[in-house]
């Protein structure tokens, strides 16, 4: 049967694969209600704010997902939207796997893997930016798919315009996410040091496009907040994420930012009592840290900054021991659902179960990219596991995500993973057929 199903033509799986995909959305929306997050206001204020001229654009946010929701309209049509997202991103999982692998089955195997993924599932119901991060993930890989398998005899311009594209869904997932601002000079930067079947010209070509493509939109947006903000960077918030790690030893800010460090103690340890964690305090401090500084927002976040860097550069140790408590919660891959959302009571009960078991599989995943990626090591085991280019390119895309995502902050590490989950998942799958077939070729 395995024998005959992997004979199956790449159409076919295609169509198994978006027949699934089509299906499965199809009966959530009927079942289940989008979810509205803390974030979600934040951001449909800023898609009013876009609507009207972008004159009122506060620069909290990067406009990714505020665009999404200005463009399309109420929740329900965000909800709809993002079920549309999610299918094309199943199908550029197919395509990935497909061309990794020059098998439909695979692609098809890569693309179930995405698409049953009750993390990613749920997340196209809910009302923040990861199911839109997701897929402009999954488009960048598609594009660096396409290169780098490229067989070198298309028109050199069908090829500056792939990579012209890749420099737009990356740059496209910066403005959703900002932790992905290092993905444009990262794929430029391997076109160029490992595209090694490619020549100079088109090597050279494809890197500079992809950059500069990358670098204009990043750039514009940056530039906008510098001229409404007068500060530099993607959003003005820096100081509050910042916070999120040296809020945990504020004690030691001087006296002369006394009123900000007790105002902000007496928030975090209220957060402690009342979640377990102090993290996210941050959020609710705000307004009263406001008060006693009399600084607006934007100052209040200049001046977090520079206090946060002055604690850091004290403090090294206390950083990097919540910089790694933070690395650790990216790997945890909660399940983030409401069963509250469900119209039906008894499919809540056993969609429970379900969720379980995916959180389940999805530790292990992690587990198995963790320890495939230490195993690299050894040069027997890349001959094994057949990594090329673009398997490394996957692979450090992960291990940046993961590091950057923490160095910046420590809050809600366990959803910065949502985007990157199914690259992981197709890595671990990619390992595990290799290694499948190296033990059958041993057995024969």
């Amino acid at each position: 049967m395995l024998k005959s199903l992997r004979t199956l033509k790449t159409r076919t799986w295609l169509a198994i694969v978006a027949t699934v995909a089509v299906v499965e959305r199809g009966l959530l929306y009927l079942v289940y209600r989008p979810v509205a997050y803390n974030d979600t206001a934040s951001y449909r204020r800023l898609a009013e704010a876009i609507l009207h001229g972008w004159t009122d654009y506060d620069g909290t946010r990067t406009p990714g997902f505020p665009v999404l929701m200005a463009l399309v309209g109420p929740d329900e049509r965000v909800y709809i939207a993002q079920f549309v997202l999610g299918l094309l991103t199943t199908l550029l999982f197919f395509y990935v796997g497909w061309r990794v692998s020059g098998t439909g089955w695979f692609g098809a195997l890569t693309a179930l893997a995405h698409t049953l993924n009750l993390q990613q599932l749920f997340f196209e119901a809910n009302l923040i930016t990861e199911s839109l991060t997701t897929f402009f993930i999954a488009a960048s890989l598609a594009v660096a798919a396409w290169l780098l398998f490229s067989d070198h005899k298309r028109p050199l311009w069908k090829i500056l315009l792939m990579a012209m594209a890749g420099g737009i869904t990356t740059g496209l997932a910066t403005l959703t996410r900002p932790l992905f601002v290092f993905l444009p000079f990262w794929a430029a930067f391997f076109l160029l040091a490992f595209w090694r079947m490619a020549s100079p010209k088109v090597r050279w070509g494809a890197t500079l496009v992809t950059g500069l493509t990358g670098l204009v939109l990043i750039g514009a947006w940056v530039n906008f907040i510098h001229q409404r903000f007068g500060m530099w960077g993607l959003t003005n918030m820096t100081g509050f994420h910042l916070v999120q790690h040296t809020g945990l030893f504020f004690e030691y800010v001087p006296d002369e930012y006394a009123a900000i460090r007790d105002t902000f103690i007496q928030y975090r340890d209220a957060r402690l009592v009342e979640t377990g964690e102090p993290g996210n305090a941050i959020w609710d401090a705000i307004p009263a840290l406001e008060q006693v500084s009399g600084l607006g927002l934007i100052a209040l976040s200049n001046l977090l900054t520079r206090i946060s860097i002055q604690l850091i550069l004290q403090h090294p140790g206390l950083y990097l021991r919540s910089v790694w408590e933070g690395w650790l919660w990216f790997w945890k891959a909660p399940v983030y659902w409401s069963p509250g959302a469900f119209t039906n009571p008894a499919l809540r009960v056993a969609l429970s179960g379900l969720v379980i078991m995916a959180r389940s599989g999805m530790v292990v995943a992690n587990a198995a990219f963790l320890l495939g990626s230490l195993a690299l090591v050894s040069k027997k085991v890349r001959q094994i596991l057949k990594m090329d280019a673009f398997l490394w390119f996957a692979a450090s895309t992960v291990w940046l995500t993961s590091v950057i995502q923490t160095l910046l902050d420590h809050g809600d590490n366990p959803r910065f993973s949502v985007p990157t989950q199914s690259l992981v998942v197709f890595l671990v799958l990619w390992w595990s057929v290799q290694i499948m077939r190296c033990l059958v070729t041993r057995k024969t």
